[in-house]
């Protein structure tokens, strides 16, 4: 199977901005936001669809994912990080944590935020900084 695009984020082959990371996860922003935050949990091991994920695992990607969500809400001001899990864009599993005020918030058809490359940096270091793995 051929890496995706976030197997190589993961190898260090393309950058990225991370958030954190440990043995099975990997977090980093999206780079086409639907909010300032807007992050991606994916598991280190290539696997195209969530619900294919041995339980234990699924289990450990959520408590992780969990963690970074509490990261990103101390962070950035939302009243809730939003959770999505849609998976078609890109064939490797993929939790969205996205910062949200409404259930409006989270539409992935809304235009997307522009960020600058030091707006990236910032927030990334920000959201990193408030996340206790």
């Amino acid at each position: 199977m051929e890496d995706t695009i976030f197997t190589k984020i993961v190898k260090g082959e393309i950058p990225c901005y991370k958030i954190a990371e440990n043995d099975k996860f990997f977090a980093f922003l999206d780079i086409s936001p639907i909010a300032k935050g807007h992050t991606l949990v994916i598991t280190k091991l290539q696997n195209d669809y969530i619900f294919d994920l041995p339980d234990e695992l699924l289990g450990e990607m959520m408590v992780f994912a969990k963690k970074v969500a509490v990261g990103i809400k101390k962070a950035i001001p939302c009243n809730r990080v939003g959770v999505a899990v849609i998976g078609i864009d890109v064939p490797h599993n993929h939790i969205h944590l996205v910062p949200i005020n409404g259930v409006g918030d989270l539409n992935f058809k809304a235009e997307r935020v522009q960020l600058t490359q030091e707006e990236f940096q910032q927030i990334a270091a920000q959201i990193s900084c408030a996340v206790e793995l």
